[in-house]
């Protein structure tokens, strides 16, 4: 479906959890009625347990206290905070508990990825930071770098809905009935400023699609710039024409990925594609800094995105996602500026001479891991259909 684009927004963009957290705590101290949580992490650390502490007194003054939980992300959960959150009266959900054994199934490889809060109908936060602290990564890799987008405004209603329908999707395939919907919280939909936005998740049923193609609508549209920041970057056909295609016009292309990884091999074939990148003009960063957990985009200074979302096959054709997309100058101009900042300060342009100067086995290492991860793709039921078979012998940039 298109995007459903509602003016009358405020907007406020938060740079990783060092300003998310504060300004989420503060909105569920304030919390009176209703709140909705989902996060594919939910950490055992300071930010996990002071976030679980805000819930709970929400709970203890009589709101209504809806958590989800990814089963993987998150399955340690249960034994780290559910008693506590119960004991408070905090309902909590698991989404897909499968994790005795780990099977290739595409119903196993779907997650609930989205990391989204509304509270009262009144607020919510959109973005790609789970609940889990910055500094809680290996010393070399603190902080987590990632954003997240404060909303009020009419398109509450489009995450108040997506948010409630969740819990209830989920208190019916957890047979929950005792988690029985309070009655609906009618989402404050007023004018709280003026800023352009749409809502938009991806899922299996009518949203397959919506967030790729958002992307690559901005794109082919594009004519001056086109800067991405995303952690887990591994295009699809479409997507990667549509890249090449703006290259080759003239746009300025600049893609932002990580240096440092907590999945070496989506990285690995990643890397497998940037000769054919660079070939075509586009110009390719790693952020060294730090870990980038970032989902982001600026296209011509006016339309931006920020959610959850990675642009690979699991985020695009499997996972639970939601990102939020905006058109506006502002909003799009301060992101731009915090990327631009956060790539002076810590990343390393890939150059030609880079991808020359590797060893046959690094290339190889790199070719098998995009292998690897078409492999899993097409195990999990997704390769001819949505990627299409003749992609296979070549990969989606070099096309």
């Amino acid at each position: 479906m298109a995007a459903d684009f509602l003016t009358g927004n405020r907007l406020t963009l938060l740079e990783s959890g060092r300003e998310y957290f504060p300004a989420l705590l503060a909105a569920l101290a304030g919390a009176e009625r209703e709140i909705y949580l989902e996060s594919y992490i939910f950490a055992d650390d300071p930010v996990g347990h002071e976030v679980a502490s805000a819930l709970c007194a929400a709970a203890r003054r009589g709101v209504t206290v809806n958590v989800t939980v990814d089963g993987f992300g998150a399955r340690n959960f249960a034994e780290d905070f559910r008693p506590r959150l119960a004991e408070a009266g905090v309902r909590s959900l698991f989404y897909r508990p499968e994790i005795g054994r780990f099977h290739l199934q595409r119903h196993r490889l779907r997650r609930l990825h989205r990391k989204l809060v509304v509270i009262d109908g009144r607020i919510a936060f959109v973005g790609g930071i789970n609940i889990v602290d910055d500094d809680n990564a290996p010393e070399a890799m603190r902080p987590r770098y990632d954003y997240a987008v404060r909303v009020e405004g009419p398109v509450l209603a489009q995450v108040h809905h997506a948010a409630r329908r969740m819990w209830e999707i989920v208190t019916w395939v957890n047979f929950r009935r005792r988690f029985r919907l309070a009655p609906i919280v009618k989402p404050c939909c007023d004018a709280a400023g003026e800023q352009l936005a749409a809502f938009l998740i991806r899922d299996n049923i009518r949203h397959r699609n919506d967030i790729m193609n958002a992307y690559i609508d901005a794109i082919e549209a594009a004519d001056r710039e086109i800067l991405i920041a995303n952690a887990y970057f591994l295009p699809g056909i479409r997507f990667g024409r549509a890249l090449f295609a703006a290259a080759r016009r003239g746009v300025r292309v600049v893609v932002l990925l990580q240096g440092k990884t907590d999945h070496p091999l989506l990285r690995f074939a990643t890397q497998a594609l940037y000769a054919a990148g660079l070939k075509t003009g586009i110009r390719i960063f790693e952020y060294e800094r730090s870990f980038m957990h970032a989902k982001v985009a600026v296209i011509d200074g006016e339309w931006a995105t920020v959610g959850s979302s990675n642009i690979d096959p699991f985020s695009l054709l499997l996972a639970k996602e939601a990102n939020l997309v905006v058109r506006d100058r502002r909003f799009a101009g301060e992101l731009h500026a915090s990327l631009l900042a956060a790539m002076a300060e810590g990343s390393r342009e890939m150059l030609a001479e880079d991808i020359l100067r590797q060893s046959w086995y690094s290339r190889l290492l790199r070719w098998l891991s995009y292998g690897i991860v078409r492999l899993l793709v097409g195990i999990a039921g997704y390769g001819d259909r949505h990627w299409r078979a003749e992609d296979r012998v070549k990969p989606p940039l070099e096309r």
